[in-house]
C-alpha cells in the first residue's frame, strides 16, 4: 500500500479564509467580507441551535 493511496484530511475552509491576502482588497471589498462573514457567522450558529435542539430531543426520548 502507497501512502499516497490514504485519504487525506481536508483543510477547514475557514484555513482558507484566514490565508487570504488581504493588502491588494479595496475598502469596499473588505466591508462587503465583512457583512458576508458575519451573515456566514449568524448562519453557522443557527445551525448549531438546530444540532444541539436536535441531540437534546433524542436524549430526552432515550431518557424516558
Amino acid at each position: 500500500m502507497d501512502f499516497d493511496d490514504l485519504p487525506t484530511k481536508k483543510a477547514s475552509p475557514v484555513t482558507a479564509v484566514e490565508k487570504e491576502d488581504l493588502s491588494s482588497v479595496s475598502l469596499e471589498q473588505l466591508e462587503e467580507r465583512i457583512v458576508r462573514l458575519e451573515a456566514e457567522i449568524i448562519r453557522t450558529k443557527n445551525e448549531i441551535k438546530d444540532k444541539n435542539a436536535s441531540r437534546d430531543a433524542a436524549e430526552a426520548f432515550f431518557k424516558s
